[in-house]
């Protein structure tokens, strides 16, 4: 017998219908402007790094400034995007809202002009100035903070007021990018490995900003069955390396990293320890130093990050050296120095900072004259 005091609705079953033909176009053309313009885009160059031919150790640098953002940060904006987007996360017309220290910001105010909608940076108050240009020249707005540790929260508040979309790079990295392969950075890099006389690296060096790169190497190394080691270098005034070498993943820094992009005061959530095989700590005036014989070698200007992972690579080819081992080793030009034209490749920047690469620019002539650096 049929209970008639049961709503019809109720006996047919629940159905709610949220399917919304117009979003779903727009969402259509939005992942296929995303796409189209990773297959507009060719891959990036692998510059080799003079070094004595004697030495028997090769060194490789990812050019990542040649992208259209003219970072390592577009493949990751890319990513963030898409994983949105299929996500359902982005909507038409609603900011996208991001925490950061600029080039993931300028890449993803590249993409959110792609697709047509606003973007907001929240970046701390030290950023370099070209770089919040470079944000707004893309259309994207900049909300300063005065304190790096509020950009977390700053940009949660904003797309919550907002009704937008906070990307959170620092947690989402590690998970938006295909590490198996899609032509991400260590697919690319072993191709273009491939001829070379040593085509599997002993080690390929990276540094740390959200974790994602890193991550998405040392995935792809053991996927695709390979030795070959990833190490981590890491700034002054990050937590990455003593949580790393403690294994605590509360570890946190008193002051900020200054050289940007890399180095956190927390570890992020997309900081893999466990696949990364060393890290190694470097100084600042390290960084610096490094960059100024990178420009002296290839003609070239880099921005501070690529330093960091240049002078951890050039430690480990003195090491091999030392070892006898012959090889290659791959690192990264993060961006391009002209970002920074008034930071680190500024003597009045340099000086106030209290940063004197004098020392460091002593051990690495040696290190060209010698094949010895400690």
């Amino acid at each position: 017998m049929t209970d008639t005091n049961v709503p019809r609705s109720s006996l047919a079953g629940e159905d709610i219908n949220r399917y919304d033909s117009a979003a779903r176009r727009w969402l259509i053309d939005a992942v296929n402007a995303v796409q189209s313009e990773a297959r507009r885009t060719s891959d990036t160059h692998l510059l080799q790094v003079p070094l004595p031919s004697e030495w028997g150790v090769d060194l490789y640098l990812k050019d990542e400034s040649s992208h259209p953002t003219g970072s390592l940060k577009h493949r990751l904006a890319r990513s963030l995007f898409l994983h949105a987007l299929c996500n359902g996360w982005i909507r038409p017309g609603r900011p996208v809202v991001e925490a950061s220290s600029g080039s993931t910001a300028v890449s993803e105010a590249y993409f959110a002009q792609l697709i047509g909608v606003p973007f907001i940076a929240v970046v701390a108050g030290t950023t370099s100035a070209k770089k919040i240009s470079l944000i707004e020249s893309y259309g994207g707005q900049c909300h300063l903070v005065d304190d790096a540790n509020e950009v977390y929260e700053v940009a949660a508040r904003l797309a919550a007021e907002s009704g937008g979309h906070y990307m959170d790079q620092f947690t989402y990295a590690e998970r938006a990018t295909d590490w198996r392969g899609n032509n991400n950075i260590a697919e690319s890099i072993f191709f273009q490995m491939s001829l070379e006389p040593h085509p599997e690296p002993a080690w390929i060096v990276a540094t740390a900003g959200t974790g994602g790169t890193s991550a998405t190497l040392a995935r792809y190394v053991r996927y695709t069955g390979r030795s070959t080691g990833i190490c981590v270098a890491d700034p002054d005034n990050s937590a990455f390396f003593a949580g790393w070498r403690d294994e605590d993943p509360e570890a946190t820094t008193e002051h900020g990293s200054r050289i940007e992009g890399i180095g956190r005061q927390r570890v992020e959530a997309s900081f893999i320890p466990s696949s990364i095989d060393r890290m190694m700590h470097v100084p600042d005036a390290a960084s610096i130093a490094s960059i100024q014989l990178l420009e002296e070698l290839i003609g070239r200007r880099s921005g501070a990050s690529t330093g960091t992972s240049l002078w951890a690579a050039l430690r480990i080819v003195s090491q091999m050296r030392a070892a006898g081992q012959k090889g290659s080793i791959v690192s990264l030009i993060c961006d391009p120095g002209e970002r920074y034209l008034d930071k680190y490749y500024s003597p009045e920047w340099l000086a106030e900072a209290g940063i004197d690469p004098s020392d460091h620019r002593a051990r690495l002539k040696e290190f060209m004259a010698t094949g010895h650096l400690d």
